[in-house]
């Protein structure tokens, strides 16, 4: 597209101007091809300076820059660059990423000044964060491995670094709580006996070793929520959770930057989970405006005092906190008030959570397209609509008496709880997008309304007549984004043209217990009645999906699922399927799925990268594929090419099937496969990364990359060890 299509043709005199628009324009028409190649041009020429620098130069420029200073680059990078030639250079986020994995631009413009502190620990953690993204902390074995001591070294003086070595050859203090509470982790101080095994051993990871270097790496990433309501577990005993969903959940640190380049880390620094001691010692470094969590009561401007709070064991709910005082539990992200200082107007937290990526609602980053004609309708505090069906209603009425286009956005301005009943009934045309705006997670609870119907979230196509300037033909188009929806599903009904689900979270079960378990096990979460919509889900988790079609009279529907999580709570439920366990009339694509349960549905045009724990059965064999993908035995699918487990034969079936750090909805490892899953799902992707939803963290060659640059960088006479703590 040409920056400026009618450049050329104002440079033309006035008289030619003129005549050429009495002819109907054929020679502006004709200079703005040109401009346009005149541009393309240009950008090519801007481009070629920027390539000089490695902060700004093209991707396929980086591995050349780095060639000059010695960098190298994992094999896989070629790979990747030949298959962007080979589609004519068309952008592809997915193998963005994947080239971004494999040579970081951080990573290249960093290799001379990395070879100048080569063998430092600081260098390993840094080179952790810029080659595979991860927070680290590097810690020197040697100086935590217990041996006798000499008699000598008593008498040699009384620095610290004498007071340290006559530690390491005591036994443990069973009095230092402080120290034992971190044993065995990234940040341990107490001295263990050697562990013969090394550190960097592919087939047994070791540990204390002597001659080895630990970087203990955290995966999960941490996740904001800001300014939102808190959850009542008990009213009359003022018993709360942080999460809205009322589960128990870790807090986390919020990370903080390291001081200087050699500076080592420490759990300020990394997203690393906050303990109830470490709390109770340092709770104004964790408690606060702007740090890891806060705590608000009664609409108040100014949060809880720290002078109020008290770190307690919540468990049971055994503690009861004095008059005035607020106990917290971080660990399970509880809060307990006095007996006699209830909170009577609400209570609001700010809190991080850990998370694998940036899958379902959040408040992380969300990519949009606002079109240039369509109407914003905001929501919330201070905003011109307090509930979202007044927002709806309002542009129902500006549609229908024309001051809008058929495009109306709804967008929720703040992380607040909507407790209402939303109908959604649409017009031929409109096109309807309900979304939290950015940096917020709204979340939508759908309770007991009506006691002689469904609750649930509904869409709805009316028959009749159109907005002025539309066709009768115009089905209607529903868009959910960056939405947390609790207590009910959502229902689709009547000739809707699509339904797109982009960064929502619709609870598993509708809503969970204490312990993360579904409340509601066997309820859906989207159900499809007689309608013709496409589905297309993005970036979201979701339950069960209930299919109810016409399969004489209509063609099933197309049900698209990318980079989400589709759970039944269960390997033995259905997450899409019919009622009574029938055949869903739709056909299925999935990429880069993970499906937590059985699939009964009429076909599967395309499952590539994807995780399937339950039964497959279709009914169409013949239509469709799967790839790199994982199936358990006896699924009846279409024809399958390099799926798993029929590449390592039926006496191997047993060990090749995916493990999760968590299968529940509200655990911070959920959906994440486990380090004991086995390589061929963990590396069974078809570029080598892992299968399921999240594909696109390209894990395997993050670590690969890291391992590589370990070995270039690792001190001298050491070995090195990637330690995964998330």
């Amino acid at each position: 597209m040409s920056r400026e299509p009618d450049g050329l043709a104002e440079l033309l005199p006035q008289w030619h101007r003129l005549r050429d628009a009495e002819e109907g324009e054929p020679l502006r028409a004709l200079l703005a091809v040109i401009a346009e190649q005149v541009d393309l041009v240009r950008s090519g020429v801007e481009q070629g300076y920027d390539d000089w620098f490695v902060e700004t130069a093209a991707p396929w420029v980086l591995p050349y820059l780095g060639d000059l200073v010695g960098y190298r680059p994992l094999p896989g990078y070629e790979r990747v660059q030949a298959a962007g030639l080979r589609d004519g250079g068309r952008p592809d986020t997915s193998r963005q990423r994947l080239a971004e994995a494999l040579a970081p631009r951080r990573d290249v413009a960093a290799t001379v000044a990395n070879r100048r502190r080569k063998g430092t620990l600081a260098l390993l953690e840094e080179l952790s964060a810029e080659v595979a993204g991860w927070p680290a902390r590097a810690v020197e074995f040697s100086r935590l491995a217990a041996h006798h001591q000499p008699v000598r070294l008593y008498g040699s003086g009384t620095g610290a670094v004498d007071e340290h070595r006559r530690e390491r050859g005591r036994l443990v203090d069973v009095r230092d709580g402080a120290a034992l509470d971190l044993a065995g982790g990234p940040f341990s101080t107490v001295a263990r006996s050697a562990d013969v095994r090394r550190a960097g051993s592919a087939r047994r990871q070791g540990g204390q070793t002597p001659a080895g270097v630990g970087l203990f790496v955290w995966r999960l990433k941490p996740y904001s929520v800001t300014r939102a309501p808190a959850y009542c577990v008990d009213r009359a005993r003022s018993l709360y959770t942080f999460s809205i969903l009322g589960n128990d959940g870790p807090l986390v640190t919020r990370p903080v930057p390291e001081p200087s380049a050699a500076h080592i880390a420490t759990a300020d620094h990394v997203p690393a989970y906050i303990r109830r001691r470490q709390l109770a010692d340092r709770l104004t470094d964790y408690y606060g405006p702007g740090k890891s969590f806060a705590v608000w009561r009664d609409g108040q401007d100014q949060p809880v005092a720290p002078a109020d709070l008290v770190v307690a064991d919540l468990s049971d709910w055994r503690y009861r906190p004095r008059r005035g005082q607020v106990a917290v539990d971080p660990e399970l992200g509880r809060l307990a008030f006095g007996s006699r200082s209830a909170p009577r107007q609400g209570v609001w937290v700010t809190y991080h959570h850990a998370f694998a990526d940036g899958t379902g609602g959040g408040e992380y980053h969300r990519e949009r397209e606002t079109p240039p004609d369509a109407r914003v309708y905001e929501v919330g505090p201070g905003r011109a609509y307090q509930r979202i069906m007044d927002a709806y209603a309002a542009w129902q009425h500006d549609r229908r008496a024309g001051r809008c286009g058929p495009d109306g956005i709804i967008e929720i301005a703040h992380s607040g709880a909507y407790q209402e009943q939303l109908d959604f009934d649409l017009d031929p045309g409109d096109r309807l997008e309900l979304r939290a705006a950015e940096g917020t997670q709204p979340v939508i609870r759908l309770l007991d309304w009506y006691s002689n119907r469904p609750d649930a979230l509904n869409i709805r196509a009316r028959q009749g007549s159109c907005a002025p300037g539309e066709t009768p033909g115009d089905a209607p188009r529903v868009v959910l984004d960056g939405l947390l929806v609790t207590g009910r599903g959502i229902n689709v009904t009547g000739p809707v043209g699509s339904v797109v689900l982009r960064h929502c979270t619709l609870v598993p079960g509708w809503s969970l217990e204490p312990a993360c378990d579904p409340a509601s096990p066997e309820e859906p979460s989207l159900v499809l009645d007689r309608t013709s919509a496409c589905v297309e889900i993005e970036r979201s988790i979701l339950g069960t999906i209930e299919v109810i079609g016409d399969e004489v009279h209509t063609d099933p529907l197309h049900l698209y699922l990318s980079d989400s999580l589709l759970d039944a709570t269960g390997h033995d439920r259905e997450a899409l399927s019919a009622p009574d366990c029938r055949h869903a009339h739709a056909v299925l694509h999935a990429r880069r799925t993970t499906v937590i349960g059985e699939v009964h549905t009429h076909a599967v045009e395309i499952a590539e990268n994807s995780v399937f724990t339950g039964r497959l059965h279709v009914a169409r064999r013949g239509v469709g594929h799967m790839r790199f993908s994982y199936v358990p035995p006896g699924s009846r699918t279409p024809r399958r090419h390099r799926c798993q487990p029929d590449l390592v034969g039926p006496d191997q079936a047993w060990r090749v099937r995916p493990l999760f750090a968590s299968e529940r909805y509200g655990t911070p490892g959920y959906g994440q496969l486990a380090a004991s899953s086995a390589v061929e799902i963990g590396r069974g992707a078809e570029d080598g990364a892992e299968m399921g939803a999240f594909h696109d963290l390209y894990q395997p060659q993050r670590e690969d990359s890291l391992r590589a640059r370990l070995a270039e960088y690792t001190p001298a006479g050491t070995d090195a060890g990637i330690f995964p703590v998330t």
